[in-house]
């Protein structure tokens, strides 16, 4: 029985290869900071902060492959990735950015990305990114106020994406984990239609029978009202410097999940669909 560490297996793809991975099977070791982490029956928790990876005493010695999501390792992706193959480990696979690829947003987030894609490619290991197009999960933060108001108040109304279904990731994720043929490959993962931000409300609209509107407000606004709200300033400066590019010209479009996985990726709408509770009046989180 083959075992995996997942590195973010509390993230929005984690979860979902988490999942996949118990239904096959598979032997799961999750690294997490949290003591209090609830994690499925069966699987393994590595305790510790994968950004210092001295801290995972725990790491198991017989996990063939590693699921590494950039944000939780910081720069220690070159010490972690050499623990893992000291440990074992034959291969990783990376939740990367489509913006590698195809640039948009300010420099320092895609230097990010390819810093540990390139401590993928030092480490030894087989190696496989997951260039990913913006999530459709990602629109959940709109949650609140469709909820209160059925208004969108944000800016870069005509910014478009083709946004993928977290789900169609994770299937990628656990073939190029389980499966040969993905060693030393570069995916764009993306949804299978380009939508702007007001596309995007009226689909969750449908979802939810309600009519909803995007309101456009100048970018500064947007800004300020997410740091009043306590974020980091990295949180605007992401979003607002993708959406502004992608206002100018839209983000990739691919087949690359209906070529891997053998059937059509999941629409917006579909994520809508499996999603509408969280954007209902009266939701409780």
């Amino acid at each position: 029985m083959s075992m995996f560490v997942l590195i973010g297996a509390t993230g929005t793809v984690g979860r979902q290869v988490m999942e996949l991975l118990l239904q096959s099977g598979a032997e799961i070791a999750a690294v997490t900071r949290d003591r209090a982490a609830h994690l499925p029956a069966g699987v393994r928790p590595v305790l510790g902060d994968p950004s210092r990876p001295g801290t995972l005493t725990d790491w198991p010695h017989t996990a063939e492959g590693i699921l590494l999501s950039p944000r939780a390792v910081g720069t220690a992706a070159d010490e972690l990735l050499a623990l893992g193959a000291a440990r074992g480990a034959r291969r990783v696979v990376v939740l990367s950015s489509a913006t590698v690829e195809y640039p948009a947003g300010r420099q320092r987030f895609i230097d990010e990305f390819e810093a540990v894609e390139e401590a993928a490619r030092r480490s030894g290991l087989a190696w496989t990114f997951l260039r990913c197009a913006d999530f459709a999960a990602n629109t959940l933060a709109w949650a609140p106020q469709i909820r209160a108001t059925g208004v969108v108040r944000g800016a870069h109304r005509g910014a478009a994406t083709s946004p993928i279904h977290e789900r169609d990731i994770a299937e990628v994720a656990v073939q190029a984990l389980t499966e040969s043929g993905h060693s030393g490959r570069a995916h764009v993962l993306t949804g299978p239609d380009s939508l702007d931000q007001q596309d995007k409300v009226r689909l969750i609209g449908e979802a939810t029978g309600r009519t909803l509107k995007f309101e456009d407000v100048p970018p500064g606004r947007v800004r300020q009202a997410m740091l009043a709200q306590g974020l980091p300033s990295d949180v605007p400066d992401r979003l607002l410097g993708s959406l502004a590019d992608y206002a100018t010209e839209p983000g990739p479009t691919t087949d690359t999940v209906a070529q891997l996985l053998g059937r059509p990726a999941r629409t917006f709408a579909a994520w809508a669909a499996d999603n509408a509770p969280a954007f209902a009046p009266g939701f409780n989180s």
